[in-house]
Parts: structure tokens; sequence; C-alpha cells
């Protein structure tokens, strides 16, 4: 008896330190991944510090450090995205489509699109960026509400339009729409909104449809679309599964544009 129970304990250690052995080189691949990412970046950076400008690199021990530090982060945000945040994303479209209920499938892109988007660094950065320019313009009055309530409003406008967004993927992926239609339509949109909104609202517009597509936002938002394409019957993912990140970014455009000739 007790020979058995040693038996299987040394065979639980052994799967045990398997298991790590193959986490470890998995996180290791990563690593390497992210180094090569990083190296044509740092050897542009280094070629016209060195070559052009020819000066010396300033600080250059914190500049190493902040390097090793991006390697590591871009390794562990690799391995949090195919371990956490991509099989999340397709469980849940698993899940949606095995249930058959619209409603709550559209309710959940709508809250997955906007949840993700407010709290976004780069629009919140872009959204105070925007309201002290606004303040400087006197577009808006330069005091300390006006300038949060006008950021406010930005990041809210662009977090409602990619939860639109989503919504109108999702269901697009559902009925098995051709995307480029869908696009079109909106990009001519986009031009119409350009020749009436204010010229102080159209380059954040524009830049609003860029941040929207950033570190949660992008995996969560893919991996629900390739989930649900996979698990509707006639339904290619790649055709049918992929093109919600391109709607996330286009109606943030139309919407900011809209913010801008509202206030």
């Amino acid at each position: 008896m007790l020979a058995g129970e040693a038996w299987w304990s040394s065979t639980g250690n052994k799967i045990q330190q398997g298991i790590h052995l193959e986490q470890l080189r998995l996180f290791l691949g990563s690593v390497l991944s992210s180094v090569r990412d990083l190296l044509p970046i740092v050897l542009v950076v280094a070629f016209f510090q060195i070559v052009v400008l020819q000066e010396p690199v300033p600080n250059l021990d914190r500049i190493l450090i902040g390097s090793l530090l991006v390697v590591l982060g871009l390794a562990f945000f690799v391995r949090g995205l195919e371990q956490g945040l991509f099989p999340i994303g397709e469980s849940i479209a698993y899940a949606f489509a095995r249930k058959g209920n619209l409603f709550w499938l559209l309710v959940f892109a709508f809250a997955l699109g906007f949840g993700t988007t407010i709290a976004e660094p780069a629009l919140i950065a872009i959204a105070e960026e925007a309201s002290e320019v606004a303040a400087a313009a006197g577009f808006i009055d330069r005091d300390e509400a006006s300038m949060e309530d006008y950021a406010f409003g930005l990041r809210l406008t662009v977090a409602l339009s990619v939860g639109f967004a989503i919504v109108v993927g999702v269901y697009r992926i559902i009925r098995g729409w051709p995307i480029q239609y869908f696009i079109i339509a909106g990009y001519i949109g986009v031009v119409i909104m350009t020749a009436m909104a204010p010229p102080e609202i159209i380059g954040i517009a524009y830049d609003s449809g860029g941040v929207t597509t950033s570190t949660v936002t992008v995996p969560l938002v893919t991996a629900l679309g390739v989930g649900l394409a996979e698990s509707i019957k006639g339904r290619n993912p790649m055709t049918d599964g992929f093109g919600l990140i391109a709607f996330a970014s286009l109606t943030p455009m139309i919407f900011v544009m809209g913010y801008g000739m509202v206030i």
C-alpha cells in the first residue's frame, strides 16, 4: 500500500515538473520572440543616434533596464493572451452559440466593446490631450471642470461607438452578411460627417478610431468573432470571424464628429 502511494506521489511530482518545464519553455520562447520583434526598433534608433546624429546614447543604463522591462512585459502579455483572454473570448462565444439567445449575445457584445474601451489607457491619454488643446483654442472653457467633462464625454462617445460597432459586427457574423458593404457604407458616412463636422474635431475623431484597437480590446473582440464563427454552422472563421476590429476603428470617427457637432 505504501509502495503504491509512493509510486503515485512520484509520478504526480514528475508530471508537475514536466508541466512547469513546458511552461518555462513556452515563456522563454515568448521572450525570444519579443526580442526579435523589438530588435528592428532598437537598431533604427541606435543607427540614427550613433551614425546620423553622431551623439552618445544618453542614460544608457536606464535605457537598457527599460528595454529589458519592455521585453519581459511583452512576453508576459503574449502568454496572458494565449492562456487567458483568447480562451475566455472563444469559450463565451461558444456558450452563447449553444444557448441560442440572440438578445443576451448582443448585450454581451455591447458591454464587451464599451467596457474594454472606456478604460483604454491610450483613449484616456488622447482625451486628456484633446481637452487641453480644445481649451487652449477657446473651443471649451479653460477650467478644470469643463476640461474633465469634455475628456469624459469624448471617452464615453468612443466607448458607446465601439459597443455599437461590436453589436453590428456580431449580428453580421450571425446573419452571414459580407463585411465589405458595411465598411464601404461606413467610410461613406465618415466622408459625409467630415464635410459637416467642425474642423477642430476632425483630427481627434480620426485618431480616436486608432486608439480603440489596443491591448485588451483587440484580443477579446477577435476571440469573440472567431469563436462565434466557428460555433455557427455554415460560417467560415477566416471570412466571417474577422472584421470586428475594423468596425471598432470605423464607428468612433463618425460618433466623435457627431459629438463635436453637438457640444
